[in-house]
C-alpha cells in the first residue's frame, strides 16, 4: 500500500469516527431531552419547522457516517460507467409461420 493510499485510508477512518461521534451525540441529546423536545415541537406556528430541520440534520449526520463506514469496510457502490455493459445481441429464434384459417365452402 502506498503512502498516499494509507493517508487516504487514515483520513477516511477519522471522518468515519467523527461522523459516528456526531451521530451518537445527536441521538443521546434527543433521547435525554425528549420531554423538552416534544414540548418545543408541539408549540405550532414557526416551531413546526423544527422537526423538519431536525430530520435533515439527523439524516445528513447518519448518512455521512454510514457512507464512510461502508467505504472503510471496502464496500463501494457501482458507478454508472461500471454498470453499463456492452449490448450483446443474441440471435433471435426463428418465428413460426402464422396459422392460416381455411374454410371449406
Amino acid at each position: 500500500m502506498s503512502a498516499k493510499t494509507a493517508e487516504k485510508k487514515k483520513k477516511l477512518v477519522l471522518q468515519t469516527l467523527l461522523f459516528g461521534a456526531i451521530t451518537a451525540v445527536l441521538y443521546a441529546a434527543v433521547f435525554s431531552n425528549s420531554a423538552s423536545i416534544v414540548e418545543i415541537f408541539s408549540r405550532g406556528g414557526y416551531y413546526a419547522a423544527f422537526p423538519i430541520a431536525t430530520v435533515f440534520v439527523f439524516s445528513f449526520a447518519h448518512g455521512s457516517f454510514s457512507s464512510k463506514l461502508w467505504s472503510v469496510l471496502g464496500i463501494e457502490a457501482i458507478t454508472k460507467q461500471a454498470a453499463i455493459r456492452p449490448a450483446v445481441s443474441a440471435p433471435r429464434p426463428a418465428q413460426r409461420p402464422r396459422p392460416r384459417l381455411r374454410m371449406n365452402a
